[in-house]
Parts: structure tokens; sequence; C-alpha cells
């Protein structure tokens, strides 16, 4: 018998609709689904990988525990009973023992439902939850929130006259994204990219502006300067709903075009330029990518000029600008599965970092949670928006300071790749007394384990698409088949070990498909089941409303919409945009500037792959083999570089080599390093750990406090100094 399952590809954050033919209970054809809205049936390689990655060989199909010494590969096969069981035993000894605080979980992209993470962790009593979050997204998405109590997420691009792309190139990450800005281009929008490479989506562009790496900030700046001072402001909604204006004016009066010119290499004609396209062609939106989130110290302050230059030209949540969703009205939110009021104040304040960092952990959540309340009735979901900091996670596993981390459960997340000072991070896994993977292969991280268990992937499991639980819509997929061999979803493992530690009164479903029925009933569809529900609907859009700050009011302290962010000003930061230079520029270490005179843009992400994952599947492995530094032909003939040939990347705290590709896509002076290698196919066990110092360029990548976004602890990756050198022999 052969029937068609509605699955979503979960190897983006796109969850593409997939229909998924399923033959006598198992999957033979997996194939783009016309109907849904995000990809309307297309694929990219990673979704044509689907089988692959479901029937392949190295997946981890059961529960394994370790037998012999750290890193040493010497695992044996148990039951979920016997793992389950012992995890749960040896968390309570460490909890009764050195406080909950003292237990960790560090998670990456969303392949879970990670209100369960949360869930179970509140009850557990830490507030230690981490992922790469301070560099995707969540500098951005929480400045916004402060400015305008949420963040404009969903940009309107098919009714847009001008549409910046900023620190984005979906045309390597998200294809359905891709064909919306050619719709919008061939409907007559200007294109403005804002990138230092000549990207897929550059080549589009009507105008690319190839800035420094890092000099994000600048360039926002001076667009202030060169709007205000023109006068191309929207001043009756400045008038009517914002404050701070004026000491906005005052402000960016030194931020001149010239000024910008010499901190991003743009002529000041073509900073002008683009400035007033951008004000002059309404309504325009701002799609940024994460790389704009990925400065280091002035991430946030970088947001601040975006968020102000949507502000002041009127395009805040109007068709065809940046609209603000809100949260979904009925449907159960994550934010509202997580139990935040379970995890008391004096564990709140044991979070790390919380007290440098206080935007991305409790002191600004608990603000941004008082003020969306009174405007949503809903918040953003703690998970993602109000975390330990990495960087002072790992020190404290490595060093104890504040206080020893002693345990951790990773899920979705390979740290060894995904998180900067990749050195510094193995010093705090190794140190660890208790670490927990769920993973779907054996990564680098997973072979520190003492357990590590077999993760379901998507057509294994349901997956409620929700933009991680700040949309007004839902996209719902049910699973193809029942998980094969003993694989289990992240929220039954959550669940079971919950049990186990007596939080079982909080765990009432017997089954993903349980939670997320429950979770939709309130829309009051009257579905007797979430696969009825699948079928008959599969998604849910609130009905969309515009300019929403007219008749619900902001969620800002004073209701209005903040160019002078109170919030910043209440936790002790700069309440105005203001330039901050690019914390491993030469202009931040002039002395380091001749030793190292290249400068690395580090976290270029690119298809095939997605982060660190898909180097095990052999058909997409064998579309890139190899790491590529792109470097430009005059450094290359410099250097003596050819194509193809392997090249070390060097910073003062660690060296790496990659293969040379050679184009003129970044400047002279410029390579940008690939993100999340390793090698499945070396030795698994330590020290090599699959080659996982080799060619991974979060080796380079420094993390010091000191150079951490101020806000929201985001480490930089664009930007920092480096030397090349090409690998000679046997090096």
């Amino acid at each position: 018998m052969s029937e068609i399952k509605k699955a979503a590809c979960h190897f983006c954050h796109m969850n593409c609709g997939m229909l998924a033919t399923v033959e006598n209970g198992a999957v033979t054809k997996v194939v783009g689904d016309p109907e849904h809205p995000f990809n309307a049936g297309a694929q990219c390689p990673r979704g044509a990988s689907a089988l692959d990655h479901l029937n392949h060989p190295n997946r981890i199909n059961y529960p394994l525990k370790r037998v012999g010494e750290r890193g040493s590969g010497q695992f044996k096969r148990v039951s979920w009973e016997e793992a389950l069981d012992d995890i749960a035993a040896r968390l309570t000894v460490l909890k009764e023992q050195h406080g909950a605080e003292t237990i960790a979980t560090t998670g990456g992209t969303n392949r879970t439902d990670d209100f369960a993470r949360r869930r179970f962790f509140n009850l557990l009593g830490s507030p230690n939850v981490v992922h790469t979050a301070p560099v995707c997204w969540i500098p951005t998405f929480l400045t916004e929130a402060s400015s305008y109590g949420w963040c404009a997420s969903e940009p309107e691009i098919a009714g847009a006259k001008c549409i910046v792309f900023w620190g984005h190139n979906p045309g390597s990450s998200y294809l359905p994204e891709m064909r919306g800005l050619l719709a919008a281009k061939a409907n007559g929008a200007k294109i403005i990219v804002v990138d230092p490479n000549f990207t897929e989506s550059a080549s589009k562009a009507d105008i690319w502006l190839p800035l420094k790496p890092g000099s994000d900030n600048a360039l926002g700046l001076a667009w202030l300067n060169v709007i205000i001072n023109e006068g191309l402001c929207d001043y009756d909604f400045v008038y009517n709903w914002t404050e701070g204006f004026e000491e906005l004016s005052d402000r960016v009066q030194e931020y001149t075009p010239e000024w910008a010119a010499e901190k991003t290499g743009l002529s000041p004609e073509l900073i002008i330029e683009t400035a007033r396209m951008y004000a002059m062609s309404k309504p325009a939106c701002i799609v940024w990518g994460v790389a704009a989130d990925q400065l280091g110290r002035g991430s946030a302050a970088s947001a601040q000029t975006r968020v102000a230059l949507r502000i002041i030209c009127g395009n805040l949540d109007v068709p065809g600008g940046d609209v603000m969703p809100g949260p979904h009205p009925t449907f159960i939110t994550d934010w509202e599965m997580e139990l935040n009021d379970m995890l008391p104040e004096e564990q709140r304040a044991k979070q790390l970092g919380s007290d440098r960092f206080k935007l991305n952990s409790w002191p600004g959540y608990k603000l941004l949670t008082e003020n969306m309340l009174r405007v949503w009735g809903k918040s953003i979901p703690a998970e993602w928006f109000c975390e330990a900091n990495p960087s002072s996670l790992f020190r404290a596993m490595a060093t104890g300071d504040p206080y020893p981390v002693k345990a951790c459960i990773t899920l979705a997340n390979n740290p060894l790749v995904s998180y900067a000072n990749s050195k510094l991070v193995y010093e705090g896994l190794k140190n660890l007394d208790f670490y927990v993977v769920m993973e779907y292969w054996m990564t680098p991280s997973a072979m520190l384990a003492d357990y590590v268990l077999p993760a379901a992937g998507w057509l294994e499991r349901p997956v409620m698409t929700t933009t991680y639980g700040v949309s007004d819509w839902l996209i719902a997929s049910e699973k193809a088949i029942e998980p094969m061999y003993e694989r289990k979803s992240d929220t039954d493992f959550w669940a079971e070990l919950g049990h186990r530690m007596g939080q079982g009164e909080y765990w009432p479903w017997k089954s993903d498909e349980e939670i997320f029925k429950y979770r939709i009933d309130p829309i009051g569809l009257e579905v007797d089941s979430y696969e009825e529900f699948v079928q008959c609907y599969r998604m849910h859009f609130a009905e969309r409303d515009y300019r929403k700050f007219e008749t619900r009011g902001v969620a800002t302290a004073s209701g209005k919409i903040e160019l002078k962010i109170s919030l910043f000003e209440q936790l002790g930061y700069d309440p105005l945009p203001h330039y901050v230079e690019p914390p491993f520029s030469a202009e931040a270490k002039p002395e380091l500037a001749k030793e190292y005179p290249v400068t690395l843009v580090a976290g270029g992400g690119f298809m095939p792959f997605f982060h660190s994952e898909h180097r095990e599947i052999t058909r997409i492995r064998l579309l890139r083999p190899y790491p590529r530094v792109a470097i430009n032909p005059a450094l290359a003939q410099k250097m003596n570089i050819q194509e193809g040939e392997w090249v070390w990347i060097e910073t003062p705290i660690g060296k790496v080599k990659q293969t040379a590709f050679i184009t003129t896509a970044v400047a002279p002076n410029v390579i940008q390093a690939e993100r999340g290698w390793w090698f499945p196919e070396k030795e698994m066990k330590a020290p090599s750990l699959m080659g996982v110092f080799e060619s991974n360029i979060n080796v380079c990548v420094d993390d010091d406090p000191d150079t951490l976004d101020e806000l929201c602890g985001s480490f930089c990756s664009r930007g920092v100094m480096c030397r090349i050198s090409k690998v000679e022999g046997n090096d």
C-alpha cells in the first residue's frame, strides 16, 4: 500500500514542504510540495538528500554509553531505559551536590522543539541554556524588540519599491527567498546588496555596496546622516509615533558620508546615492542576514542603525515594508510552553554572562516581557532570547570561574565546530564530569560524550514551523514513518528524562502529535487529531493587519517607537546609534596590522552544507569535498598560491588550512573562509576527533569577553586580521 505524507524538510530554517511517498512502512520517494507556501515544490541539494540521511549506514541508531577514556571512541550499546535511568540519577546527584546551575545545555539551529529543552531546564532549576544565538539573528531581533516592541521579521519584498539585502545572500542559503528577490526585481523593485563579497544576490542587485568587512555600523550611521540632513524622513510618522528623533539627529551629525567612506571603503557619492534610493522609494524594506550579527562588539549598535532607518523612513509595519507580526493570538506559542515562571529568581541570577551581556539574558528579557505582555498578551520565547552567554559557559567549564559547570546536554549542535575559540570549547567539554549528546551522527563533540543518543530526523517526526515562536502563523507537517531503529525525538527525550526527575505532572502528553494537538486546539478548527489538521488545513495564518502600533500601542516603556531606546539606557548601554570599531581590525589593534595584513571573513555559509552538517552524505560531499577559502587573484599571485592548493590561515589565537578558491568575488586584501568543517572519514578518537582542528575556522576566531557585543555577547567573525601562506610539503 502506498500513501503520501505531508512532511517538512528540517535541514535549514526554511522548513520547505515535502511530499514523502511511503510504501509498506518505508519512505521510497521525497519531492517538494507544490502547494507549500515556502518552496512551491522546489528542493535544494539538502532536501534532495533526504533518503540518504534517513538510511545512512553511519546514523546513530541505538543509545551508546562510553566505556573507555573520554574521546577514546569506545562505546557500548545500551537500552534507552538504562541510559535514561543513569542520566537522571547522575544529574540528580550533581544537582544535589553542586546546584542545578552547574548543569547546562547547548543547542544549534532549529532541529528540535526547543520549548521542551527550556521547559525541562526551568523545572530543573538551571538558567544555563545556550545556542549559537548571539551570532545568529538575536542581536538584531532584540534591538528591534527593544525599539518597537517586536521584531519586524517579515519584510514584504513582493510589494516593496526598494529592497536592501544587508549581510544576507539567499542565493547561497535560502533559495525560496532568492526566488522572491528575482520576482521583486522583475516587478520593478530596486535592489541594494550590502556585502563585502560579490555574491549570487549581489549579481542581481541594482547597486552592490562592497564595504570593508565589519564596517556595517559606519554605513548605517552615514545613511542616517544623509537621510536626516537632506530632509528625506517621513516626518508625519516620526512626529506622531516616535520619540528620540532630536537626539538621534544630533548624534549622527558627526557620521558624514566622508567619514564613513574611510571606514567602509565606499565612495561618499555611492553612500549618498544609496541612502537616497532607500529613503525615497516607499515602501522599502531591509532584509538582514546573520552576518550583521557577527561583528562582535558593536553587533547591536549596528542593528540600532538599521532599526532607526526603518523608523525615520516610515517603513515599519506597512504593506511592502518591514512587517512586525507579533505572536499568534490563539495558538499556544513556545513562550507559553516553556514554563519560565517555574525558574526561581535566585536561579535566574546565576545565569552565566547575565551580569555583563544583559540584553540576551534575564535582565533584558524580564523588561522586554513586561512590555510585550502589556501590548501582545504574550512574549517571545526565553529559548533563543534569554540565554547564558556561550563564551562565559565554556570558560566556566574549563576554569570553574565563577562556578564550575559539571554537566552538559547537547542536542542539534556540534560545539567544537559551532562556537568561537574551538580549543577552549574542547578544554571545557573535556573537563565536564558528565556529558550527554543526542545526534544523528557521531560528531567530534559526540566523541567526548558519556552517552550518545539516537535522534529522529524530520521524516520520522512531525514538525511545526513558527519561526522560533515569534510569528503570527504556523505551518504543520507530519512524520512520514515511525522512527527507525531506536531513534527518538528530542521531546520524547526531555519528557522521559523529566518523568525520571520528578517533573512528571508537567509532561502529560504521550507523543509529539499530542503536544501539537494541544497547541492548535485554541485556534478552534475542531479537528479530531493533529494528523487531521495537517491533511485538512496544514497551516494557519492569523489575519494580517498593519500599523498595529495605532491600535495596540507599542510594547516599550514609553509607549512610543523609540529611536532613543529606553530599555538600553535602563540596562546601562548607549540608547542611541553610535560607532564601534571592529574589535579585531587594524583600527582597533594597529600594533598587529603589519603581522596580520589580510582581513578574514570567517563565517561564510555555502551550499550544499548547512553549518557543520551533511559532511557524511556522499552525494552532497562530492559537491564540495574540501574546505575552500576565497582569495583574490592579486593576493594569490603575491603569495604564489595556485587554485586548489592548501593554504594556512592564521590569527593570533589559531591556525587552520583550507584549499584556495581564487576569485574576484573578494577584495584583494580580503579572504573568506568556509565555516563548519570537520572530516567524518578521518580518525574518530582524540586527539584527531575527525580532524576538527585542521580546517575549522572557529579555531582562529577569538571570544575574548572584551571583544564580544556588550549587549548580547556576540563574537566577531567578520573583519578579523589574519595572514595566509601556502602549505608546504607535509605540513
